[in-house]
Order: structure tokens, then C-alpha cells, then sequence
């Protein structure tokens, strides 16, 4: 079987390859260190250079202007070493799925989802780019359930090959957007399984919902599939600890099923009332109020 073949051009190839050669160098420390030490690469050195900590502020400054800039400043230093947490530990996904062990998870979903499983009922798990979002299918898969996912592949190809290997590793099956990935996670759904979308990425063909007082184009895809399917769509949030290493995982109660749009309004609500708790665990690093096309 021949293997894919990746095309992009010299300058992502390079980004690739700098990248590949930093997580080699982190990937050989104890994951406690390798965890901490990422987190600084990111919010001193790559998320300045990248741009991600110049965008972070901007859109802080557009949502938040009530902070003061000493404020916006530290929220996105922090965002940026969260950033980088996450990249790490979902490279180290064998590692991390064993620090999450013992972890309990919490929320008024836990019973719902529970029945859902008995029954063999589809569910689909909504989050976003928070915390880190993959910790609660690890503490749920865990516990038993299978869990797959559609994942957004990375504009640079020779990153995305490796990239969605901490996705497809571990878990349920797991999808690329696309025609033939959306059918393929809609096939499972369909078949009564589990999965999770993340709803929190500017879709341009979406639709305006606040999201933090912006007016933010949404997918309301996972609603609609959660009708077409007659599926839970069920809330939830891996929230970073203190110590920076440990997660609270947090199970919302089911979204009511009705209109697709106030269904996604209740998933953006649930969202920013994490945002509100912990404003530096959101990634404030993407493009999230563009205008539509």
C-alpha cells in the first residue's frame, strides 16, 4: 500500500521539519517536564514569533476592552503557555492518558449519558478549544465508552499527517472534515455511536451567533446531526488544574432537542461560562470573529 503523498510548499515543509525536530527533543524529557518546558517554549519564544500571542491580544482587546492592557497582556501569555501544554500533551497522548487516570468526572450529564449507553443511543460530545479538550474523551474512554471524533485538519499537510495521529491513535474512530469524513462520522453516529465536534472554529458558510458578545459564524452541524440521528448532544470541558499537569472534566446535562440555532446558542453559553471561570484556558490564538464571505 502505497503511502499518502503530501503536498505543500518549502516554507510549511520547514515548519514542519522545526517542529518535528522540537517535539523530538521534548518527547526524550519526563512527560511532568516536558509538559511545563512546552508551555514556555510557546509563551516566550514560538507564540510571539507565530503571531499567536499578537492575535490573542487583539481579540481580547475586541471582546474585552474592559481589561486593562497589563491584564490582556498576562491572559495571553497564559493562553499561549496552555497552547502549548496542550500541543504536548496530546503528542504524548499514552502518557497523558495514564496522568488522567483516577480523574472522576463531573456534571449533570453523567446519568443521561449513562442511559445513553445502556440503550445504545447516539451521543455527541460538543466543546471547544479550551482547556485542553481532549481530556475528557481520554477520562471517559476510560471509563468504558468509545468515543471517535471530527477533527479539522491543519492547513499544512506535512504537519496534519503526524498532527492527527494524537486523534486516531487512541478512541474511537476519528474523521477529517470533508464530504467523505462527515459521512463517515454522521455512519457512526448513525450507528449509535459516540463522538465529539469541536464548534468554536469561524465557519464561513455558519451562522452570526454571539459568542462573547460577537457576533461569531457557527456550525450548526452537530445540532442537526444530533435531529437527523436522534442523538444526545451532550456539553463537554477538560479544565486545566492548578499544578498545570491535572484536569477537571466536566459533563453537562443534554441540550434539549428544537431548533438547531438555539441549540448551538446553548452550546456557545456553556462555553463561555468556562471562558468566564478560566478566560486564559480558551484559545484566544484563533481567527474567531472573521467576517463572513
Amino acid at each position: 500500500m502505497q503511502s499518502e503523498k503530501i503536498t505543500g510548499s518549502m516554507s510549511e515543509k520547514l515548519q514542519d521539519t522545526a517542529l518535528r525536530a522540537v517535539l523530538a527533543g521534548l518527547m526524550r524529557l519526563p512527560y511532568t517536564k516536558r509538559v511545563a518546558l512546552m508551555g514556555r517554549l510557546v509563551a516566550r519564544t514560538f507564540g510571539p514569533l507565530a503571531g499567536y500571542r499578537k492575535r490573542a491580544l487583539a481579540n481580547l482587546a475586541q471582546v474585552r476592552p474592559d481589561l486593562t492592557l497589563q491584564d490582556r497582556q498576562k491572559i495571553a501569555d497564559l493562553v499561549c503557555d496552555n497552547f502549548g501544554r496542550t500541543l504536548i500533551e496530546n503528542y504524548s497522548y499514552q502518557e497523558f492518558g495514564a496522568h488522567l487516570r483516577g480523574t472522576t468526572p463531573t456534571g449533570d450529564g453523567l446519568d443521561a449519558l449513562q442511559e445513553a449507553r445502556d440503550m445504545g443511543r447516539p451521543v455527541i460530545f460538543v466543546t471547544g478549544h479550551f482547556g485542553n479538550f481532549e481530556a475528557p474523551r481520554h477520562v471517559l474512554t476510560q471509563s468504558g465508552l468509545t468515543i471517535g471524533g471530527l477533527y479539522r485538519p491543519m492547513s499544512n499537510g506535512y504537519v496534519d499527517a503526524h498532527y492527527r495521529e494524537t486523534m486516531t491513535s487512541w478512541g474511537g474512530p476519528v474523521f477529517a472534515q470533508g464530504s467523505r469524513g462527515t459521512m463517515g462520522f454522521a455512519r457512526h453516529i448513525k450507528s449509535g455511536g459516540m463522538g465529539t465536534l469541536l464548534f468554536d472554529v469561524h465557519v464561513s458558510e455558519g451562522t452570526a451567533l454571539p459568542f462573547l458578545g460577537q457576533d461569531a459564524f457557527t456550525s450548526l452541524s452537530a445540532a442537526e446531526m444530533a435531529l437527523r440521528f436522534d442523538a444526545l448532544l451532550i456539553p463537554y470541558f477538560g479544565i486545566r488544574q492548578r499544578d498545570g499537569l491535572s484536569f477537571a472534566v466536566e459533563v453537562d446535562a443534554p441540550i434539549p432537542h428544537g431548533d438547531p440555532l438555539e441549540m448551538m446558542q446553548t452550546a456557545t453559553a456553556a462555553l463561555e461560562e468556562r471562558i468566564a471561570r478560566h478566560p486564559a484556558q480558551w484559545f484566544w490564538i484563533h481567527r474567531r470573529w472573521k467576517p463572513a464571505r
